[in-house]
């Protein structure tokens, strides 16, 4: 079993053109890997005068490279510990599982006047519903580790971490990443999809499998 590609992400920072070439560079690698999984190391909240010198170009560069990182062809689980804000509050939103520290507590960065209007904020949506969230996201309201398990944003809170990233790892093997990508958006599809336009979409899915199951049995 390889080892994990690993990336730290520290939240206490904007998204700069390193953390976003950074990103960029493990996601090439596990492209070209295509198998095994990606683990995210996250900690850290910025501050009120967290966005000072941020431009959107820089934004939708690093909005761009979690995107990449959500779909990739391979699993991914991020760790979480202390505060997690900015940055590493956005790595750790997407990735396929979602592990913490006791200690760990979500914070929405704000700077006083408001709360940042990132994608976070729709992936914590997504996860958990508009009312559960809605003070964090509106009022940048913190969320502690016990309650972040109960809204399903945390999947597991975990003493030890490196354990949890190898079952994480034996919980994969043998699986095709490529279709760990299929599956994974077909289940992003679900939530927004109707039953008519989705099933074309699955069909082809079993359609897909049952042909890699006939070859196997034909050779």
């Amino acid at each position: 079993m390889s080892e994990p590609l690993t990336l730290v992400i520290d939240g206490t920072r904007p998204p700069t053109a390193t953390t976003v070439a950074a990103l960029a560079s493990l996601c090439d690698e596990a492209e070209d890997r295509g198998g095994g999984i990606v683990c995210v190391q996250v900690a850290g909240a910025p501050g009120d005068d967290w966005a000072d010198g941020l431009d959107v170009m820089l934004v939708s560069k690093w909005e761009r490279a979690l995107r990449r990182l959500e779909r990739l062809p391979v699993a991914t689980v991020a760790v979480a510990r202390g505060d997690c804000g900015g940055t590493a509050l956005d790595a750790f939103l997407a990735v396929d599982i979602r592990v913490a520290t006791p200690g760990m507590r979500l914070r929405i960065p704000h700077d006083g006047e408001a709360t940042w209007p990132g994608m976070a904020g729709y992936r914590l949506v997504r996860f958990a519903g508009t009312a559960r969230i809605r003070k964090a996201v509106l009022f940048g309201l913190s969320l502690e580790a016990p309650e972040l398990v109960s809204l399903g944003i945390v999947d597991e809170l975990v003493v030890d971490p490196a354990s949890a990233v190898a079952a994480t790892a034996g919980l994969v093997s043998g699986l095709s990443g490529k279709e760990i990508a299929i599956r994974r958006q077909l289940l992003f599809d679900a939530a927004t999809t109707s039953f008519e336009d989705a099933l074309g979409t699955h069909l082809a899915a079993c359609d897909r499998q049952l042909r890699t199951i006939a070859a196997k049995e034909a050779s």
